[in-house]
């Protein structure tokens, strides 16, 4: 790993088709994207090799405007984007890659975050938590997953 990135790995049991839908519909995402105590209102949504989604993260201090633009997809296993830094956004412009692995009935999530610098990395980690917060983000995204199953 280069030290202009974040790598972090969680295993869902969960078909690659489930945890795929879960990163790719709007109305999953509102469920689990963003740490403990935020939420999420979806502006526009637009899954496709240059779309975009446009969302406001509600967090217990503030909103967090924000801009993703899709620059791959690959069903079932790809999802990779820009999170852009135009104006009206929070203006942190970085690269996520995020691919999925199935075995013997579990998923396998590897989000890598790519920043501008390694400086840009550290203004991210020490102002916005990133490291804890995507964390959080891939446990609500376990508890959505679980949530989702038991219902059948």
């Amino acid at each position: 790993m280069k030290n202009n990135e974040l790598l972090f790995e969680r295993e869902f049991t969960a078909p690659i088709d489930l945890v795929f839908e879960t990163w790719t519909n709007a109305n999953h995402l509102e469920k689990w994207w963003g740490p403990d105590g935020f939420t999420l209102t979806t502006e526009s949504f637009d899954l496709r090799e240059g779309g975009y989604w446009k969302f406001v993260m509600h967090g217990p201090d503030r909103d967090y405007p924000n801009k993703i633009i899709y620059t791959q997809i690959r069903r079932p296993d790809l999802i990779a984007y820009h999170h852009s830094d135009e104006p009206g956004t929070e203006g942190v412009g970085f690269a996520v890659e995020v691919n999925l692995h199935e075995s013997n009935g579990k998923t396998t999530v590897s989000m890598r975050m790519t920043f501008a610098s390694e400086e840009v990395l550290k203004h991210v980690v020490e102002t916005y938590g990133a490291i804890e917060g995507a964390k959080q983000t891939l446990s609500r995204l376990g508890l959505l997953l679980e949530s989702i199953q038991q219902r059948g």
